[in-house]
């Protein structure tokens, strides 16, 4: 399985970096999962319809975070990727925190997996 980042992801987890400092770490975590597990898998992750592409994107939901110390794994991150299942690869989309964004960037999802 080979895991690939989009520009835009890297940005994400650069400025979230920034305020979040184990997030590099956390992220590392979720990458290590996605490559012995890359299916949706509730209640942690669900796959996101109606894009109007052929490609499974997922989101994953629950996101433990060092940074956010007691607080578990409903307290803050998502991250959105393309499983690209006949290819045997992963494509990250986009790291963002749940009270800074609601839902995901769908125009992102779209104009990158047209």
């Amino acid at each position: 399985m080979k895991i690939q980042e989009l520009e835009e992801y890297r940005k994400d987890l650069k400025k979230l970096s920034k305020k979040y400092r184990t997030l590099p770490e956390d992220i590392e975590v979720v990458r290590k999962v996605l490559l012995v597990n890359p299916n949706e898998r509730p209640p942690f992750s669900f796959r996101i319809d109606m894009l109007g592409i052929e490609t499974c994107v997922i989101k994953v939901k629950k996101i433990a975070s060092k940074s956010f110390k007691g607080k578990g794994v409903n307290s803050g991150f998502r991250l959105i990727y393309a499983h690209y299942e006949n290819e045997n690869r992963i494509v990250l989309i986009e790291l963002f925190h749940k009270s800074k964004k609601e839902i995901e960037d769908k125009d992102r999802i779209i104009n990158n997996f047209k």
